[in-house]
């Protein structure tokens, strides 16, 4: 067994690589920086972690998600992988103790936004940490022809300069051909890159678009046919409890998702569905990244999302372990009007977008030439409830200050309490003795949590008010205690979107945002959207193909699953003969419940071809019903 095979076993439990993953990574084990385009759920994280660990010394891995830096380096510490993230709101203190571990190689893996890259400061430092190879996720973002184009992802080809020797590896699920050309040029890929490119066609997912005014009765419909575990997207977070309870009413177990809602509360709302628990989870886009969920029958989008990007990413989260999965998008003449108005509400004025920055900065405090490089809690509903602002604008002004390089949004990620000690022991002993109050407490710490003394570690304030047998707070009141006297280092846990500022406060006046950039990303958004509108309207061509061919794919064929496909199968099937394969197919699920393969094997040669938009008509009709074992069987009661 080669080292790589024996590290994805040891570390990741898998005895086989998926396709193309060994690939990339033997590129990059030969020092040949690499990109790799691999669709949602298809593996990205271990074409970078196996190599780091194979390489040794540090792998830098610059991300924009906090959610998904905070969730891998997770997992890598459950698997004793010595591991850390520089997000917004680390503190000074643990940012150093982080560095310089890292500078003395106590890690493998060091997680950090773009933004760090800004810091000058962080730059000298990341020069004498041993870094061995870097990986940039989300990769889409350096590219200014992307969707989510963020400006300090350029600092990347600053940090190369450092390390001429450690391979690159950029990994995204979704890039044009534009897009993968200027991925390459703007990190100063080397000659003899290596490009890897997994088809955008998923043969397991079907892609269904429906056309429907009452469009609550299409997704009850679909969830009725198409059994098993689902997600509906929608654009606004009253929305998802809307539909949440109209679920539960109609029978089917859902609950709601998104961002405005606490840790704790998301945690169990995943954990059910995760679980089977909830069959259908009504969500924002906040819902998604991270989570593995393999037996995802169905994704549904009840609200157009305004690329194809951004569809086929969370239509991807269906159908990953391979099974047949259902893409479904209903959407109404009104939906495309509103989509047609983001084109031009998305992107307003300079003077809007100076308005709001003004006001921001009088709703965090900020004094003119204050605030650089400083991070804020920040509540956009508060913000704009104090402003008498329309959240779209808000929101769409602060996109601008982020594509304009003044502030940088964070998600509302959960992170933890986390204490580190500065005393060392016989220090520590002797506070305990001559401070009886905090004994107590000290040694419940010393003895539930390991590392004290070297790094800040995760705690559990509730847990240890457990076993102190008092109140939470009592437990938070003596560890700001024991903070301001030195003795440890303390960071409460947090669970707030915040907002950092990478320069100083400015005037409106003085303060410049390049017209010119607005106007490019706005034609751009248009370009995006105007491709988006032209898959959802279009009633003539396989949306398979649509798809694979806006990403740039060629010598495509047909899915033969789609909605497109499947009344093109109907079209070639005359009445009569329609009527003989459903009568087949009734004969068959009289008394069986079988797979739809099952089906196919056994029917006739000349049925073949046709089977496939039968039975999904049949399933649309509510004629057939399809059990979580994907097995097919026969609704009686529509016969």
């Amino acid at each position: 067994m080669s080292e790589i095979h024996q590290l994805l076993k040891q570390h990741f439990g898998y005895d086989a690589f998926r396709p193309l993953q060994e690939d990339i990574i033997q590129s990059v084990l030969a020092k040949k920086d690499t990109l790799a385009i691999l669709p949602t759920g298809g593996g990205k994280s271990v074409c970078f972690q196996i190599p780091a660990l194979a390489l040794g010394g540090l792998c830098l891995v610059v991300s924009p998600l906090i959610a998904l830096m905070k969730d891998q380096e997770e997992q890598l510490l459950e698997k004793g992988i010595r591991t850390a993230a520089l997000v917004s709101g680390t503190s000074r203190r643990e940012s150093d103790i982080i560095i310089g571990n890292c500078i003395h190689g106590d890690y493998r893996f060091l997680y950090v936004s773009p933004e760090r890259l800004s810091s000058e400061t962080f730059i000298m430092q990341l020069s004498n940490m041993p870094v061995s190879m870097i990986a940039i996720d989300e990769a889409h973002c350096i590219s200014q022809w992307g969707y989510d184009f963020r400006p300090p992802y350029l600092n990347i080809s600053k940090v190369r300069e450092l390390f001429p020797n450690a391979p690159v590896i950029a990994l995204t699920a979704s890039a044009t051909s534009e897009v993968q050309n200027d991925i390459c040029e703007k990190l100063n890929f080397k000659k003899g890159y290596q490009r890897f490119l997994k088809s955008f066609s998923r043969t397991n997912l079907n892609y269904i678009i429906r056309k429907d005014e009452n469009k609550y009765d299409k997704v009850l419909q679909v969830l009725k046919a198409v059994q098993g575990t689902s997600i509906i997207y929608v654009r606004n977070r009253n929305k998802t409890q809307d539909i949440a309870a109209w679920l539960n009413s109609n029978q089917i177990t859902a609950d709601y998702y998104h961002a405005g809602l606490d840790n704790q509360t998301r945690l169990e709302k995943q954990s059910k569905w995760m679980n089977n628990i909830t069959r259908v989870i009504v969500a924002t886009n906040a819902f998604g990244m991270g989570i593995n969920k393999e037996n995802v029958r169905s994704v549904i989008h009840f609200d157009l999302p305004d690329d194809l990007e951004s569809y086929y990413q969370e239509a991807g989260r269906g159908g990953r372990d391979e099974k047949p999965a259902y893409g479904v998008l209903v959407y109404t003449d009104n939906d495309i009007a509103q989509l047609e108005e983001k084109k031009e509400k998305n992107f307003p004025s300079i003077s809007e977008v100076k308005r709001i920055y003004n006001a921001l900065c009088n709703h965090l405090n900020i004094p003119i030439e204050s605030g650089q490089n400083q991070t804020y809690p920040f509540d956009i509903y508060q913000f704009c409830n104090t402003y008498q602002l329309s959240n779209a604008l808000a929101i769409n002004c602060l996109k601008e200050l982020e594509h304009a390089g003044f502030i940088v949004m964070s998600e509302a990620v959960y992170v933890p309490s986390k204490i580190k000690i500065n005393f060392d022991k016989m220090e520590l002993y002797n506070f305990q003795v001559k401070y009886q109050r905090f004994d107590n407490l000290l040694k419940i710490i010393l003895r539930s949590y390991g590392g004290l003394f070297d790094y800040f570690v995760k705690i559990n304030e509730f847990q240890i008010s457990r076993h102190l047998k008092t109140d939470k707070n009592n437990v938070i009141n003596l560890l700001n205690e024991l903070n301001k006297l030195k003795v440890l280092d303390y960071t409460p846990s947090s669970d707030t979107p915040r907002i950092t500022f990478l320069h100083a406060r400015e005037s409106t006046e003085a303060m410049y945002i390049n017209p010119k950039s607005i106007s490019d990303r706005k034609n751009r958004f248009k370009v995006r959207a105007d491709a988006f509108i032209n898959y959802v309207t279009s009633t003539n061509n396989c949306r398979s193909m649509m798809i694979s061919s806006y990403f740039g794919e060629e010598n495509l064929s047909s899915c033969g699953t789609c909605d497109y496909c499947r009344n093109k199968k109907k079209e070639l099937v005359n009445e009569e003969e329609e009527k003989k394969i459903r009568k087949f197919i009734i004969d068959l699920l009289e008394n069986n419940r079988l797979l739809q393969i099952e089906i196919y094997n056994q029917s006739p040669d000349n049925y073949k071809q046709k089977l496939a938009g039968i039975i999904q008509n049949m399933l649309e009709k509510e004629q057939l019903m399809i059990d979580t074992d994907e097995k097919l069987s026969l609704n009686k009661e529509a016969q």
